[in-house]
């Protein structure tokens, strides 16, 4: 009799993963890519590994430390262009390098053996915990709970942020809130993806689904339905291929991604 890949209690993790990850991805990714905060999200996810070494060096879960650190370097990044007038890609490029080098210096320092940190920069099926998965689904009912009450703030953030300000006196506050939700996001799919290429499960999900609309809320279902149709191929065919999660996952997405866009070309071709 065959064996199914879904007695194994780590595919079933990898899957639910791959539904919490899809969901989590979908409303922050509209978000970061409605915005054109692209970079700023590429920043947050390296400067993380800062985190990662931290938390290595003072002996508690990396993850914790990753959310630390890259909540409040996003929160600087937010505060030092706004406040301060400095260049936001001056400051995310600071960030990167100095979170990718603090991770580095304190894991250089942490006493005793070396951690395996392939699976924090690459993702691995194999590293996704009972915790990740309840963080998760935490993170992902906290970001539908949060898009769904203030839907229209945020709509109107994301595109025009001076006709927000005219809709709303918490802009400031809103988009504070919103990139640290995001900060959060991304290190908690760190597991899926790696530091490396978790902007990506964020960012290609999105543009498939501006290939098809251009109304804020079908953005974010279509988003959730292509990250989860990539995430768990890219789960799938990582099992039996043998090979990383995180880069199989990103690259399932760009295919889906071609895909979509030739098939948006035909639809326009022959609608023209």
């Amino acid at each position: 009799m065959e064996e199914s890949i879904f007695q194994y209690d780590f595919i079933i993790k990898g899957l639910l993963g791959a539904v919490f990850a899809s969901i989590t991805a979908g409303l922050a990714g509209t978000y970061i890519v409605s915005k054109r905060m692209v970079f700023l999200s590429g920043g947050i996810s390296h400067a993380s590994f800062g985190g990662i070494g931290i938390g290595y060096f003072a002996g508690i879960n990396p993850v914790v430390g990753a959310a630390v650190f890259s909540i409040l370097s996003a929160l600087g990044v937010e505060y030092l262009s706004v406040r301060h007038k400095i260049r936001e890609d001056s400051a995310i490029g600071i960030l990167w390098a100095f979170g990718m080098a603090t991770g580095i210096i304190f894991i250089y320092l942490t006493p005793g053996y070396t951690p395996n940190l392939m699976g924090y920069l690459f993702g691995s099926i194999l590293t996704v915990t009972n915790a990740d998965i309840i963080a998760l689904g935490i993170m992902s009912l906290i970001l539908i709970v949060y898009f769904g009450v203030f839907y229209r703030t945020i709509l109107y953030i994301s595109f025009d942020e001076v006709f927000a300000r005219t809709y709303s006196s918490y802009v400031d506050i809103f988009k504070y809130i919103t990139t640290a939700l995001v900060a959060l996001t991304i290190v908690l799919n760190i597991r899926m993806a790696g530091v490396v290429l978790v902007i990506s499960l964020l960012t290609i999900p999105p543009n498939i689904a501006m290939l098809f609309t251009r109304v804020y809320l079908k953005i974010i279902v279509l988003s959730v339905i292509a990250g989860f149709t990539g995430t768990a191929a890219g789960y799938v065919i990582s099992y039996f291929a043998g090979i990383p999660v995180g880069a199989t996952i990103i690259f399932t997405l760009v295919v889906i991604w071609i895909v979509a866009k030739v098939i948006n070309q035909v639809v326009i071709k022959k609608n023209g």
